[in-house]
Parts: structure tokens; C-alpha cells; sequence
């Protein structure tokens, strides 16, 4: 039986990041570029958060409708239509609501990320995210100017929880004013309990913290498992923005729309003051679009990824006994830790570029404690990632000092 997700499709020459910009983003405009033996046609990008799949039909129908209006001047969200299906999508999704004038719109969950760092923290206030952290949460302060600090997760058999103990530490110093929480949790994959988010929200609140929550990736959990928005948890709270996106969900990342909820007026006031508020019309369409039909086209991509994350699972403990990996919760994104088969300080990105032509992202990419792992996309076609797997087997074999443990 053909399943969609299956079908290979050629992006390189589309102006792609993850085909066509993957050497600056990954090694910088000023190194050398790693030596590849494969041929560009032959590289496996299994690195960026998007997918190799095709968009929803939905999404581009609703795409092709806007089209027949033959003029695209600027737009921005006027109507009540976004609020009214991505409002029922929480409903439906998270039994969770909100008011309409907390919605945003805004060009993506970075650029907000970047705006509320601006509007929360003064200059030499602090900002606390747990780490390992996706890089633009770091990056986001850095634009800013505004101190970034962290709080390391407790590792243990590949499982991740959080260090309260120093979490309400750094969050006790005057100066931290904001948490970026990353919920479900990039790079790891971590779900946050109730209980754990809970416990997140009092400490904060205790010391005066507000709190941006980044829950993008909150649709794309495993079979079986659900998502509660931290907001949820603290009705009435006005000190917690929770931001979402059809981009992760839908794979429409190139479309630069994310929905932002505010909940506090002065905030929200200078939010409308400070953004940019147009948007493709474009985006406004497909969002419309997937919030509407979409849930279809995403409990089949959930199959299909939970069946992928099976395939590494059982390829690792083939091939490579010495990794303790375990499923993530969230995301479609494995966190896979090569400690056992690579000497310190091992530029993974480079090691696997060179030698298997697999475009991955070492630890190296995301902000601290991240030691010796990859994190890979595995929102591809199956066969590709069988590929890349069998290659970055061959590297490690082809590799003399690390031959041991790879069968």
C-alpha cells in the first residue's frame, strides 16, 4: 500500500535551507566547508525542523482559493475567522480557551520570541531557559541585548527532568524576569507533566517571572499521549504568552505565520505598538485551511512517525548496542547520544557530513549540556532514513579507532 509520506520529493534548487543553505547555517561563512564524497543530488538532510513531505492538501487548496483573488496588497488579520478555528483546534485539542483579543498574529514564533525578550527584560535584566536548548532561544536575547542564563536538565539513561533545586535558584536572582520554556521540550522531546509545570508556574510566579512558552511542537506528540497548555493550568494568569504554529504541525514553516496569545493588556499594548503586524496573505489561507481539515492529514503523519522513531530504535539496538535510545514523547526530531563511540570534543555534524552524507545536527548547534549526540530529523520518507542509517553505519565502521561496539 503507497503511503503519501513515502514519496521522495526533489528540494534543492528551491531555495531550501535544508538542501540549498544547510553549509553557512551549520559551519559559518568564514570555515572551510567539510570535504563530502557524495555529490550534492546524494545528501540526506535530515538536520532543519521541517519535513520532507509534502503539504496538506488542505492547506494548498486553500492556497489555490486566495489565489483566484487576483490582488495581494497587504494584509493582516482582520476577520474572525483564524481566531474561530485555531480557537476551536485548542478546544478540540487541549480542552483549553481564550479570549480573542489575546490572539496575535505574528511572522513566526522566533521574530515573537525576539519581540517579547524586548518587551518583558530591561537591559541587564535576565533571561532563564533549561538546557539543552534549541539555539534561538539564546539567540533571541542575544539580538536584544539581553543577559541569557541557564539551567542544565538532569540526564539520566537518556531521560531528562528538570534540576528544581537550581531552576528556583536562578530564578530567585532579582534580575531573571523571564522563563523561555520550551514545551514540549526541543531538542529532547520531553512532555512537561502537569505536575512538573505546575511546579514551573509557582516558582516563577513566586519570584515576579513572567513566562513565554514555545509549544510548537505540541500536535506532534506520539500516539496515545496529550499536550496541556501551561496556560491552561493557571486560569486568569496574565504572566504566561503561550506561542503556536501551523508551521511544525503542517510543515508550512516557510509561510511565516504563528499565533501568539497574550493575556496581559500592557504587554499585549506593546506588543501591537512595537510588531510587525502585516502578514502573507498566503499564510492566513493555509492556516485557515489546516486548522479547519487538517486533522485527517496529522494522525496519519503520526503513524507514519511513530513507525519511523521505531525503525531507529530497533536499527540502534541492532547496530549500535552501546546507545541507550529511547522514543521521544514529542517532536519529530531523535536525540541520539554517540558518547560510547567518539572521542571528546567530536564535531558530529562534520564527522557524518564527510562520511555519510547524512546533513545532521550535532550537539554542538543547540545551547549547552549537549555532549557527544545528534539530533535527526526523522520526518522523512522511510526509505531515506534507512539510507542514512546504513551510511552513518558504514562511516563509524570505515572509521578505525571507533570500530568496537558496531556490529
Amino acid at each position: 500500500m503507497n503511503n503519501q509520506f513515502d514519496q521522495i520529493i526533489d528540494r534543492q534548487n528551491t531555495n531550501a535551507l535544508a538542501f540549498d543553505g544547510y553549509e553557512s547555517y551549520l559551519f559559518g561563512p568564514n570555515e572551510s566547508f567539510p570535504k563530502i564524497k557524495y555529490s550534492k543530488q546524494e545528501l540526506i538532510s535530515m538536520w532543519v525542523a521541517d519535513m520532507q513531505f509534502a503539504a496538506p492538501p488542505c492547506a494548498i487548496e486553500a492556497m489555490k482559493q486566495r489565489l483566484e483573488h487576483p490582488i495581494f496588497g497587504y494584509t493582516m488579520n482582520f476577520s474572525d475567522e483564524l481566531y474561530q478555528v485555531f480557537g476551536g483546534w485548542c478546544k478540540n485539542k487541549y480542552d483549553w480557551d481564550f479570549p480573542q483579543e489575546e490572539m496575535q498574529v505574528s511572522l513566526g514564533v522566533i521574530p515573537a520570541l525576539i519581540g517579547l525578550v524586548e518587551y518583558i527584560c530591561e537591559p541587564g535584566e535576565k533571561v532563564l531557559a533549561f538546557t539543552p536548548s534549541y539555539g534561538f532561544f539564546k539567540l533571541a536575547c542575544m539580538r536584544v541585548g539581553r543577559e541569557f542564563i541557564t539551567s542544565k536538565l538532569k540526564e539520566n539513561n537518556n531521560e531528562y527532568n528538570i534540576d528544581f533545586e537550581d531552576f528556583e535558584k536562578k530564578a530567585s536572582d532579582p534580575k531573571t524576569r523571564l522563563l523561555l520554556l520550551c514545551h514540549p521540550h526541543n531538542p529532547v522531546g520531553r512532555i512537561w507533566t502537569n505536575d512538573e509545570l505546575k511546579q514551573i508556574g509557582n516558582i516563577c510566579f513566586k519570584y515576579n517571572m513572567k513566562i513565554v512558552s514555545d509549544e510548537i511542537h505540541c500536535d506532534l506528540l506520539r500516539k496515545g499521549l496529550t499536550h496541556t497548555p501551561l496556560a491552561k493550568l493557571f486560569p486568569g494568569n496574565i504572566n504566561i504568552v503561550t506561542c503556536m504554529a501551523v508551521s511544525k504541525t503542517f510543515n508550512l514553516a516557510g509561510l511565516m505565520v504563528a499565533t501568539i496569545i497574550i493575556p496581559d493588556p500592557e504587554l499585549r499594548k506593546d506588543w501591537m505598538q512595537k510588531q510587525y503586524s502585516l502578514v502573507n496573505p498566503m499564510s492566513l489561507a493555509a492556516a485557515v485551511g489546516v486548522y479547519r481539515e487538517g486533522v485527517g492529514w496529522l494522525e496519519e503523519l503520526k503513524d507514519y512517525l511513530d513507525a519511523n522513531f521505531s525503525l531507529l530504535q530497533d536499527f540502534l539496538k541492532t547496530n549500535f548496542p552501546k546507545i541507550q535510545f529511547k522514543i521521544p514523547q514529542a517532536t519529530y526530531l531523535a536525540w541520539v547520544d554517540f558518547t560510547e563511540y567518539f572521542p571528546p570534543n567530536t564535531n558530529l555534524t562534520k564527522f557524518f557530513l564527510e562520511n555519510s552524507g547524512v546533513i545532521l545536527e550535532g550537539s554542538e548547534m543547540f545551547v549547552e549540556n549537549g555532549g557527544l549526540r545528534v539530533r535527526l530529523n526523522l520526518a522523512c520518507p522511510r526509505s531515506q532514513i534507512q539510507l542514512a542509517l546504513d551510511r552513518m553505519k558504514q562511516a563509524l565502521i570505515n572509521h578505525t579507532p571507533l570500530r568496537s561496539g558496531v556490529k
